[in-house]
C-alpha cells in the first residue's frame, strides 16, 4: 500500500531537496512524494515531505512561515549570497555590537526584497539560476516579505550567528547580504539550518540514516497522519 502522510526530515548538507526527497522515497518504498518549499543544496535543517494523499495540502506549509538560524561571515560578498558562489568583495571589518543591532533593526517587519539571481523564481519561462548560469542579469521586481524576528545570537570574529523567522519567499542569503552592507563591510551566509516550518520543529524531525536503518515497514511509522497539515 501505497504510504500517506507528512515526514519531517532533518535533511543533511549536500543533497538538494529534490535529492533528499528522492531517497526518503526509496526507503518508505514510496511512488507518489513532494516536498513543502526547498532547501539549498549547502543548508541543513526541517524539510517536511509529504507522501500520498498529503500532498494535495503541501500549501499550507509552502505558505507557512519559517525558522532559520543562520551564520554570517563579515568582510566579504559572494556571487551567490552564500557558500556556493565566489568571493567578489573583501574588506575589513570593524562594527561593534550596537552597529550589528541598528542594522538588523532596519530588517525586521514588513519589507521589499529583490530575489536574487542564482534563484528558482522564474522569469521568461526559465529559472533565474538559468540566467545567471548563462552569464545574464535580469531585471527582477521585489517582492513583499515580512521578517517578524531577526535577532543577533553570537559573534565569533567575524562570524555572526542570527535567529530569523520570516514568511514565505525570503531569502535569507539575501538578507545575509543586505546587513552585511548596512554594516559597511559586507556578508555573505556560510551556514543556514532550517529551525522551523509553521508548527512543525526541528527537534521533531528525522534524519535519512534513520529511515534508510529502519527498512520501509519502520520507516512508514514515522509519518505523521495528513490531519495535522490542515489543523487549524
Amino acid at each position: 500500500m501505497e504510504p500517506a502522510g507528512l515526514l519531517l526530515l532533518d535533511k543533511p548538507a549536500g543533497f538538494s531537496s529534490t535529492q533528499a526527497l528522492a531517497r526518503a522515497k526509496r526507503f518508505l518504498a514510496s511512488r507518489k512524494g513532494g516536498h513543502t518549499g526547498t532547501l539549498d543544496p549547502f543548508a541543513t535543517g526541517l524539510l517536511p515531505l509529504v507522501f500520498g494523499e498529503a500532498t494535495k495540502f503541501s500549501r499550507f506549509l509552502i505558505d507557512s512561515e519559517k525558522s532559520y538560524l543562520a551564520t554570517l561571515k563579515l568582510g566579504m560578498e559572494s556571487t551567490t549570497g552564500d557558500t556556493e558562489g565566489e568571493i567578489v568583495s573583501r574588506g575589513p571589518v570593524s562594527v561593534t555590537d550596537a552597529q550589528v543591532e541598528s542594522a538588523l533593526a532596519r530588517f525586521r517587519g514588513a519589507q521589499e526584497q529583490t530575489p536574487p539571481m542564482h534563484s528558482a523564481v522564474r522569469i521568461d519561462g526559465r529559472r533565474l539560476y538559468e540566467h545567471a548560469r548563462a552569464g545574464r542579469e535580469i531585471e527582477r521586481a521585489p517582492r513583499a516579505v515580512e521578517v517578524t524576528r531577526l535577532e543577533a545570537c553570537s559573534r565569533e570574529g567575524d562570524e555572526l550567528r542570527i535567529a530569523v523567522t520570516c514568511s514565505k519567499g525570503t531569502y535569507v542569503r539575501t538578507l545575509a547580504a543586505d546587513i552585511g552592507r548596512a554594516l559597511g563591510c559586507g556578508a555573505y551566509l556560510i551556514a543556514l539550518r532550517r529551525t522551523a516550518v509553521g508548527p512543525f520543529r526541528l527537534e521533531e524531525a528525522v534524519a535519512l540514516g534513520q529511515l534508510e536503518a529502519a527498512g520501509p515497514e519502520a520507516a512508514r511509522e514515522f509519518l505523521r497522519p495528513l490531519e495535522v497539515l490542515v489543523e487549524g
